[in-house]
């Protein structure tokens, strides 16, 4: 495979994971408008953050066994549609509780991109360049939380948050043409693969008990889970708390984003030195000490607004760091249900995801004592993970 070819297999790869990211961050700025203008409180409509997590928890693993059975492209097509019709309902939308029903299918229907995009990898590139290809999906992920929240900040501030999906509903259609015309797939559907509910389960199960797959996807989503509480909270956090403007709190999230793709293409020059497993170990230790200062400082209101930043930089650049290896390493067994497995690993990410995003609504207040807690917590569990399931795999 060329240079040029691959990397234009990496782009359209990138937006399809980028799709969810986008819907999640670009609408973060409007927390407070749309608490007015749908007559509820901020903490309600970060509700609609977890009825997308939970959405994107329950589609994927609906897509896993289409994509193994029905190639890549169909299940994919359809959906992007379900996506695109989902995010023009959302520009209609007038009461909280529809908002929250269409952000779960709007959230089911986006899935489908990030994992035929994971899975396509595992069909397009060879297993030793795994690690690689998603540190570099991560450069073109990490450009959505940097441009998403900033141009959302100012859509929101000029236009109001309703031109949000308006926006996202354009983007899934350039998807849409952009899988059609120049995204190949090599993989042939398994019609063997049955989509009866007992096969499937049995299918999943076989999945779970790879020993390789369940230490690095569940260390990985349990230490995922703390991104889930950065996106939650953070419009509380600094719009309410620090009361900083959309405009302000969309550059804030943009800076942040820089820990997290910056990490995570280090990670590939690590790499020529280092084994992912080390890089792994490494990232979670760091993680779990900032984590115990964060919390320490923020005990003792240490943390100005810049100290606040700072401490989250830090955090998400550990997490930059191990994602792409836990990714890689998770897969790295599968070659038949890859399609299943990506389903089962982002799954997992979003299910933990989704629990650490309503606990941030339910907590989080006036404080940043209870999303410090939930970080630490998300570091240590998932170092403890890592060190019980390497245990069991075989050398």
């Amino acid at each position: 495979m060329t240079k040029q070819k691959q990397l234009s297999l990496i782009l359209v790869l990138g937006c399809l994971t980028a799709l969810g990211p986008f819907s999640i961050d670009m609408y973060l700025p409007g927390f407070s408008a749309i608490a007015k203008d749908l007559n509820t409180t901020v903490n309600n409509v970060s509700l609609t953050l977890s009825s997308y997590f939970i959405g994107i928890s329950a589609g994927q693993l609906l897509y896993g066994p289409l994509l193994d059975r029905f190639g890549r492209k169909k299940p994919l097509y359809i959906g992007l549609l379900v996506y695109i019709l989902a995010s023009l309902s959302c520009v209609f939308v007038t009461d909280i509780d529809g908002f929250i029903a269409l952000r779960f299918i709007q959230a089911v229907g986006s899935c489908g991109a990030s994992v035929a995009a994971m899975t396509m990898v595992r069909d397009l590139f060879p297993v030793s360049e795994t690690p690689k290809v998603f540190a570099k999906l991560m450069l073109v992920l990490g450009l959505s939380p940097m441009l998403a929240p900033t141009i959302g900040g100012y859509v929101i501030a000029d236009f109001g948050w309703h031109t949000v999906f308006t926006i996202l509903t354009l983007m899934g259609i350039a998807i849409l043409l952009a899988v059609k015309f120049a995204l190949p797939s090599e993989y042939k559907p398994d019609p063997t693969i049955s989509l009866k509910p007992k096969p499937i389960v049995k299918n999943f199960l076989m999945v779970i008990k790879e020993p390789q797959f369940y230490t690095y996807a569940f260390t990985g989503a349990v230490a995922f889970a703390g991104l889930f509480t950065y996106v939650a909270a953070s419009p509380m956090i600094f719009m309410d708390i620090y009361k900083v403007d959309e405009k302000t709190y969309g550059w804030i999230f943009a800076l942040l984003s820089v820990s997290f793709i910056g990490s995570s293409q280090l990670n590939s020059m690590l790499l020529k030195k280092y084994t992912s497993e080390q890089l792994i170990r490494v990232a979670l230790i760091a993680q779990s000490i900032i984590s115990v200062i964060f919390l320490v400082g923020v005990m003792n209101d240490v943390f100005n607004l810049y100290g606040i930043i700072a401490m989250f930089f830090l955090f998400l650049s550990c997490l930059g760091l191990s994602n792409p290896n836990t990714a890689g390493l998770a897969l790295a067994p599968f070659e038949r249900n890859a399609g299943s497995a990506s389903a089962m690993m982002g799954a997992s990410q979003m299910v933990l995801g989704s629990l650490a995003s309503i606990a941030v609504g339910i907590f989080v207040k006036d404080s940043m004592i209870p999303i410090t807690v939930i970080l630490l917590a998300s570091s240590s569990l998932a170092l403890l993970v890592l060190t019980i399931g390497k245990s069991t795999i075989k050398k």
